[in-house]
């Protein structure tokens, strides 16, 4: 699985711990930065990442900041991109089925390592539902 992943200075300790679980279970995985906890734009890692996604050059996106949404509303204005934010394992899992969503937004000030790893592997690891839900998708982007 091809994963893009990118952060801002608050959730680069999360990023680089996700970034070496994901490379130890075979995943080809791209580091987007930053590539220090100094302060940065998250907008700077968010788009260029959002932009890969959405070119098709990656299958998925993973963007972690202190509450997951400014890197989420980044992620949004691309036009392919479904960008979700998952606090839980079971929001994870809705924003494939049911949202079709490309890239996943971790709030690191919010949850711990492990949940966040769980969140991303039940993304990673969900398929969208299509049927009723992809009616729905198809009317997100403008």
């Amino acid at each position: 699985m091809k994963v893009a992943i990118g952060a801002d200075h608050a959730g680069y300790e999360y990023k680089n711990i996700i970034l070496q679980w994901l490379q130890e279970q075979n995943n080809e995985v791209t580091d987007f930065g930053p590539d220090s906890a100094d302060s940065m734009d998250y907008p700077d890692t968010a788009h260029p990442l959002a932009s890969a996604v959405e070119s098709g050059e990656y299958e998925y996106g993973i963007l972690i900041c202190g509450s997951g949404n400014g890197v989420c509303m980044t992620a949004n204005h691309h036009k392919g991109i479904r960008a979700g934010l998952a606090w839980n394992v079971e929001v994870a899992e809705l924003i494939r089925q049911h949202n079709n969503a490309n890239i996943i937004c971790l709030p690191a000030r919010f949850i711990d390592i492990d949940l966040a790893k769980a969140c991303v592997t039940t993304f990673l690891n969900t398929a969208f539902e299509g049927g009723r839900h992809a009616r729905r998708a198809d009317k997100i982007s403008c």
